[in-house]
């Protein structure tokens, strides 16, 4: 058994109280994470989130990386950057956004969750870096 930050510098970069997880996941459908499975973590999240940001002397921006093809970065990624452009409506928001690429792909609907993932994208954030799967 692991304890936290032994074995690795990166460990120590994660606080473990930040950590948000459910029992289920959103099984590669973007509705899930959106609606339903995601809908319920969410206010969990935006918790740690403005826990992080009442530390913050000056906060100038948020970031989030996440992959599009999926149904929890899809769904629940662009849930909670609608909520944080609604609570946070002068500051940054920046992606870092993994774009599934047909080569790699492990299922037949990421290209529909990318696809659908797409106009929350461009409606909510200054800033999306889309990076493709196959040149990871």
């Amino acid at each position: 058994r692991r304890v936290h930050g032994e074995g690795s510098s990166y460990g120590k970069l994660f606080k473990p109280s930040n950590f948000v997880y459910g029992q289920n996941g959103a099984g590669n459908n973007w509705a899930k994470g959106h609606y339903t499975e995601g809908a319920e973590l969410l206010p969990d999240v935006m918790d740690v989130v403005r826990k992080e940001a009442e530390y913050c002397d000056c906060l100038q921006g948020l970031q989030l990386v996440h992959s599009v093809g999926g149904g929890t970065g899809a769904g629940l990624g662009t849930l909670m950057l609608i909520t944080l452009r609604d609570e946070y409506p002068d500051r940054i928001i920046n992606t870092y956004s993994v774009i599934p690429s047909p080569k790699v792909s492990d299922t037949v609907v990421e290209p529909y969750n990318a696809t659908l993932s797409i106009s929350d994208l461009i409606e909510t954030t200054d800033e999306s870096h889309c990076i493709d799967n196959e040149a990871l």
